[in-house]
């Protein structure tokens, strides 16, 4: 067992999906590097460039580093507001694919099952039922009385 396991393939790195901020402009520069990359003869995708920068980050000495940090602007986490959104731009990709989700739900007043349920019928009194039970029996004495035709 022990010789089937260093034979394995290493295992692949765990992948982790996550969403982030960023600046309209800083989302351009991302495009304008993916088209830069196409006119040197290779595609890449936007992770692709995420992770090429981290690269680029790691191999800077401590003061490079420190200077590249300062430079970005700290932005404000989470979804972008209303307010924090820019009057009369033109519409992004996000907002072309899902005009749905760029406005927001109007708040809807969910009315208690007890007004809206139909009340349930009230039962039949006993007297039907018995009359039913009646009529019921009768049909099985006629048909029990009734002798079946054997047909040939």
């Amino acid at each position: 067992m022990a010789s089937q396991s260093s034979k394995s393939s290493p295992k692949k790195p765990k992948l982790v999906r996550d969403s982030f901020t960023i600046p309209k402009t800083e989302f351009i520069a991302i495009d304008a590097l993916k088209t830069r990359a196409i006119a040197l003869g290779t595609s890449v995708k936007k992770s692709e460039l995420l992770r090429a920068g981290l690269m680029v980050l790691q191999g800077l000495s401590d003061a490079a580093y420190k200077a590249a940090l300062i430079a970005v602007p700290t932005l404000k986490t989470g979804r972008p507001t209303g307010a924090d959104k820019p009057k009369a731009a033109a519409p992004t990709k996000a907002a072309v694919k899902s005009p749905a989700k760029a406005a927001p739900k109007p708040a809807v007043k969910v009315a208690s099952k007890k007004a809206t349920a139909p009340r349930p019928a009230a039962k039949a009194p006993a007297k039907k039922v018995v009359a039913s039970k009646a009529v019921a029996k009768k049909r099985v004495a006629r048909k029990v009385a009734t002798p079946a035709v054997k047909s040939a």
